[in-house]
């Protein structure tokens, strides 16, 4: 954590500002038409156990259409309210580099040609990432921003295999230190909750991080949403799963988060899914509310200060 007293840690637009000082930067979701290696038989079907894009795909990328006519209805969205805005081209939906090698670049380079677009974020798998894309990347990283985004879920193998994640968190950490080696900016995405894990187990995700070369960090609870195998899973023994109170959640996060290396930075703590596609938890709090309690809850008393 800073010793800033209005900043009990580093969030997402203090980071972007210092690579666009002056400058309002928005994400603009992509979604660009690749699959997963647990869905398209590779490694398996169904996806993920608790995987259900619809949960976080926003509905102008839902149909794939060209990446330059979603970056447009993106923009739209904010054009009137902030006509200066520039954007990061966020290929989200699921393995963004799991493909052709030629036909992942011709994406990327299509968003990045769009005159609003300053930048890309790719969210990926950390068992994804060929070499002679990461060499193209590399080279990437010196001429625009870039941020590759790793979902590791968890550091714990017992549960990767549980939740059909496909890959090891030893392949988590090998694929984060070659892409921070590279020079681009490694992100990472960790769920918290998920089956199996104790309280303590989900604090020492924090230690672990820790010791990578990651520079954000995306954090949140486990959703159980409908369609999923999870789904299926938690109906047939709910007890199998803890599902946290809002309380108790900022409690483990603010935990988490004195555990964590001072500097990360932290995107998101909480994520909500459409109200149509959560079975549970059923929050009542938005997640603006969780966030500035997790950021009081962090602040320093002023005898610390």
């Amino acid at each position: 954590m800073t010793n800033q007293s209005a900043a009990p840690y580093v969030d997402f637009a203090t980071f972007l500002s210092r690579f666009f000082p002056g400058q309002k930067v928005q994400k603009i979701t992509i979604t660009a038409g690749f699959t997963c290696p647990t869905r398209d038989g590779s490694m398996g079907k169904g996806g993920c156990t608790y995987c259900n894009n619809k949960s976080f795909s926003p509905n102008y990328a839902a149909k794939l259409r060209p990446i330059t006519e979603q970056i447009d209805k993106g923009i739209s969205f904010f054009r009137k309210k902030y006509p200066e805005m520039k954007y990061l081209a966020y290929f989200q939906s699921y393995t963004n580099t799991y493909g052709e090698v030629a036909d992942c670049i011709a994406k990327y380079e299509e968003a990045l040609a769009h005159p609003d677009v300053v930048g890309l974020i790719i969210g990926t798998r950390p068992d994804c990432m060929p070499e002679p894309l990461l060499e193209y990347l590399s080279e990437l990283a010196k001429r625009t921003f870039l941020l590759i985004e790793y979902g590791v879920e968890s550091t714990w193998d017992k549960t990767l295999e549980r939740i059909q994640r496909g890959h090891t968190w030893q392949e988590s950490v090998d694929t984060i230190q070659r892409t921070h080696e590279a020079g681009i900016l490694v992100g990472a995405h960790i769920i918290l909750g998920l089956p199996g894990e104790s309280r303590e187990e989900m604090i020492a995700h924090a230690e672990r991080l820790s010791r990578l070369p990651i520079t954000t960090l995306k954090i949140h609870q486990l959703q159980i949403i409908r369609g999923t195998i999870m789904a299926g899973e938690y109906l047939r023994s709910p007890s199998d799963f803890h599902l946290f109170t809002e309380e108790e959640y900022i409690e483990l996060c603010v935990d988490f988060v004195h555990h964590l290396r001072s500097g990360i930075v932290l995107e998101r703590f909480v994520s909500q899914s459409p109200q149509e596609l959560l079975l549970a938890p059923r929050w009542g709090w938005k997640n603006y509310e969780f966030t500035a309690k997790i950021r009081r809850a962090l602040m320093p008393s002023p005898n610390e200060r």
